[in-house]
């Protein structure tokens, strides 16, 4: 059609496909019902398209335009804010804006799931003359019978389905009875809410310390004065960050300000949520990847009708609709969950929270004991603002002692691989004779990382990627923790060498948790790691056993070393500190000092002294020392001044190119010709560094090669790399991965 058949037209952006806006002409009987953050339906080359309407215009650069077919919701799906925040990011990202639509709503909305409804079912005559026509059905319809007999101890209504498996009937005599006037049935929505519904205590307020109350009123004046400002709390492990979070989101719902707080991990979210619960009741929405698509699109609608003022959850709940946005919190800002590594757009949710925080005039307050260097960078130079936490909350609490082992001298005295110092063992005793609780920490899951062959040196590799294969006991197989390749059972044989030579190496979660039971025969443990944590609800079980006292010992990976309060625990040992140390990374050494000092601080939380034992072959390195003396300001001095001398953020922005294929040579050739097309379009102070394989070189069939770019503006770098994309199409099978600011250089 003309362009003057339309008087008014939408830059609209299609769920999938074509990358970028185009424009329709909209019918004059839906102008009313569109605006922008609508979900409309298209015509694209001939097929329908779901659409977000990105803007109104009256006018349009093309003779011809087509229109829009329908409105599919006319529900604002995005706020001018969070439209804002899309075209940023597709920048900034160097993402399609579908891609950055489809991370912004949820799937269940998009797919529009709908809300569930369910039918109940009441009593529509008294209670006295149901059991009279009880009296007359005793003989002759006994499936009636049960039905009202069920009825009758039934208080106000029951869901149909309920009543169907109480009564043991079909839905036959449910309906004559309705016909005949003894029942009544209408449908209902059914809300899906992820919270429980189980009983919880209400709690008050708790008087805060002078450095609480400090950070708190900065806070306070920030949210007052509907002034934007990134606030940086760095408090020490049970320092009581919580507590100034609780009183801030207290302090915005009093003003009708809405508050989203992100954690790192779903262990953590169960233990968040008990916390916020007691203090603010219902008027908190849960958002997290393992609610279902139902209980997802439930919670979305809470939040956009207002009903929930205070939005729980991980990484994507940066993106909740709150209304009258006036606070986010990010807990544990450090923390590299916070990254999406694998899919375009590869946001940060901390960078959007600050960027959100900026479009709403909002304050951003981010939490933790270790900052990443970014943040402890930008509140040193006056980006951020700074609050510091330096004692623990609770009066007789206080930091633990740290203890650093040397396992080589353990070695030597064991004549052999041991998994447990003295010292710790010993510790380990002293508490379960007083029936106090302990943490052990491996960030490996399995029974050995390993099966070698003593004569070639060759260790057994999953078929499909560039990684050896683990073992695990249970199962009595191995596996790939990639691409979940097994072989059941363990070949006795070498793969390579046919030797009868095969020898594990390598410990993981699973044998320290047998080897601790062979040690303390009475002893109770718990693990957790992604083996014992697969389903839905497990990570809050466990959690819930080891706070009420059912275990002893917890025993687990990274997903207990950071955020978990325990009052009893009084020891902690990290078993390995070495691995993360000797991953060639930048960030190798600031991971490792992160999570020592996190993991360390689960200990001496009540009122007894904490202790905790490093057990490395490393005493001596500089970054374990400091996280023994939990020094982050030391660390800092230290690990900024190397950043600085090797020209790396927070001093330059990083940008990882990666390239993968099933043919390595047609990926090196098409890689290297895409680095060299990018070296004209730069200017001569960004660096771009040989090409090499990735740290996983091959996953699932797919070989993997990255060279990393160095600069000062990743938008421009995105804009070279559009260019050289339309000029240099890749092969069919070849993908390409850009990654603006990632976490890890390596993998």
């Amino acid at each position: 059609m003309s362009q003057s058949s339309f008087k008014q037209f939408a830059s609209v952006v299609l769920d999938q496909g074509f990358p970028q806006p185009l424009d329709y002409g909209i019918p004059e009987d839906i102008i009313e019902q569109i605006k922008p953050g609508t979900l409309v339906e298209v015509p694209m080359r001939n097929k329908p398209y779901r659409a977000y309407v990105l803007s109104i215009n009256s006018s349009c650069s093309f003779p011809k335009v087509k229109g829009v077919r329908r409105v599919l919701s006319e529900e604002e799906l995005l706020s001018k804010e969070l439209l804002k925040l899309a075209l940023w990011m597709a920048q900034y990202y160097g993402s399609p804006l579908g891609s950055v639509f489809r991370c912004l709503i949820p799937a269940a909305i998009r797919k529009d799931k709908g809300a569930k409804q369910q039918w109940t079912v009441r009593r529509a005559k008294s209670k006295e003359f149901i059991r009279q026509e009880c009296i007359q059905l005793l003989n002759s319809y006994p499936s009636r019978l049960r039905v009202l007999e069920a009825m009758l101890q039934v208080k106000k209504e029951i869901f149909l389905s309920e009543l169907l498996e109480k009564a043991d009937v079909s839905r036959s005599p449910v309906d004559t009875l309705v016909k005949q006037g003894f029942l009544s049935i209408q449908q209902v929505q059914v809300d899906r809410s992820p919270l429980e519904k189980a009983d919880y205590f209400r709690s008050q307020a708790k008087s805060l310390n002078s450095e609480q109350e400090q950070a708190l009123q900065c806070i306070k004046k920030s949210l007052d004065e509907n002034r934007h400002e990134t606030r940086l709390l760095f408090g020490v492990t049970g320092s009581g960050k919580t507590e100034v979070y609780l009183q801030a989101i207290q302090h915005a719902l009093s003003l009708n300000k809405g508050s989203i707080v992100l954690v790192p991990e779903i262990a953590l979210t169960e233990q968040t949520i008990e916390r916020f619960r007691s203090r603010f009741d219902n008027s908190i929405a849960i958002l997290h990847h393992r609610l279902s698509e139902g209980e997802r699109y439930d919670e979305w609608h809470r939040i956009k009708r207002g009903e929930a003022k205070i939005v729980i959850g991980a990484r994507s709940a940066v993106f909740s609709p709150v209304e009258n946005l006036g606070l986010i919190i990010v807990d544990e800002e450090h923390e590299s969950s916070y990254k999406q590594n694998d899919e375009s757009p590869c946001y940060h949710a901390r960078d959007i929270a600050v960027m959100r925080g900026h479009l709403h005039q909002a304050t951003v307050l981010l939490g933790t004991a270790t900052p990443s260097l970014e943040s402890y960078y930008n509140a040193q130079n006056g980006k951020y603002c700074l609050s510091e936490l330096t004692h623990r909350a609770q009066k007789e609490a206080s930091l633990p002692s740290v203890h650093i082992v040397d396992m080589k001298r353990e070695f030597e005295r064991n004549k052999g691989f041991t998994s447990f110092s003295e010292q710790l063992l010993n510790g380990i005793q002293k508490r379960l004779e007083l029936g106090e609780q302990c943490i052990l920490f491996l960030n490996r899951r399995g029974y050995h990382s390993l099966l070698k062959c003593l004569s070639c040196g060759e260790a057994v590799k999953c078929s499909h990627c560039d990684l050896s294969l683990t073992f695990h006991l249970g199962e009595n197989q191995l596996a790939c923790h990639l691409c979940g390749h097994q072989i059941c059972p363990p070949p006795k044989n070498c793969p390579e060498c046919n030797e009868e030579t095969m020898k594990f190496r390598g410990i993981g979660t699973e044998q320290i948790e047998r080897a601790i039971h062979a040690i303390f025969p009475e002893v109770r443990t718990l693990r957790m790691d992604a083996d014992t944590t697969k389903h839905k609800g497990s990570h809050q079980k466990l959690i819930r056993e080891f706070r009420s006292g059912k275990a002893d010992v917890l025993i687990g990976t990274q997903m207990i070393a950071k955020g978990l309060h325990f009052p009893q625990v009084t020891l902690v040992g990290i078993i390995n500190c070495d691995g993360t140390i000797n991953i060639p990374d930048f960030r190798a050494s600031e991971n490792a000092f992160q999570l020592t000092t996190q993991v360390a601080g689960r200990a001496g939380r009540g009122v007894s002294k904490g202790e905790v034992f490093i057990q490395t072959t490393v005493p001596e390195n500089s970054t374990i020392q400091k996280a023994a003396l939990q020094d982050y300001k030391a660390f800092y001095e230290e690990e900024i001044a190397v950043r600085q001398i090797f020209d790396y953020p927070p001093f330059t922005h990083l940008a990882k190119l990666s390239f993968t294929g099933i043919n390595p040579d047609e990926v090196t050739q098409f890689a290297q010709s895409m680095r060299q097309g990018l070296l004209p379009l730069l200017p001569s102070n960004y660096e771009i560094n040989p090409l090499v394989p990735c740290g996983y070189a091959r996953i699932k069939d797919r070989f993997r090669f990255q060279f990393l770019v160095k600069g000062s503006s990743m938008i421009f770098l995105n804009k070279a790399i559009l260019q050289l994309k339309q000029s240099l199409r890749p092969p069919k099978h070849i993908r390409i991965h850009v990654d603006i600011d990632p976490n890890s250089t390596f993998f």
